[in-house]
Formats: C-alpha cells, sequence, structure tokens
C-alpha cells in the first residue's frame, strides 16, 4: 500500500542529495500527509490527505 494523498495522488518523489565534494546520494521527498475523517459521497469516511488539499479547501472535514 503506497502512501499517497487520496484526492490529487501527490506520493513520494525520489532524487539524487548533492553534497558539495559532488558525492551523490539517494534521497526521498515525502509529501506531509494526514489521516483526516471528510465526507465523501455524503459519509465521513477515514482518508489520508496531504496539507495542501487540506489548506485550499478540497476536502470537507467531518465535525
Amino acid at each position: 500500500m503506497a502512501r499517497v494523498c487520496d484526492v490529487c495522488g501527490k506520493g513520494v518523489m525520489t532524487g539524487m542529495q548533492v553534497s558539495h565534494s559532488h558525492i551523490r546520494t539517494k534521497k526521498k521527498w515525502a509529501p506531509n500527509l494526514q489521516k483526516v475523517r471528510a465526507i465523501v459521497k455524503g459519509t465521513p469516511k477515514r482518508v489520508t490527505v496531504c496539507t495542501r488539499c487540506l489548506r485550499s479547501g478540497k476536502v470537507k472535514r467531518a465535525v
């Protein structure tokens, strides 16, 4: 089960971290994902959402 945002699909990105002496090592950038109770098709459901989607209002939170 991959950790991705249920709204926008944002997930882990990979790349290279390059030091001053140009030694390259693998690095991961993970999104800030939160498990929240949200309204999905009229019923409250627990979903994994990135904070960008939460902040922009793409998710209606269940109270």
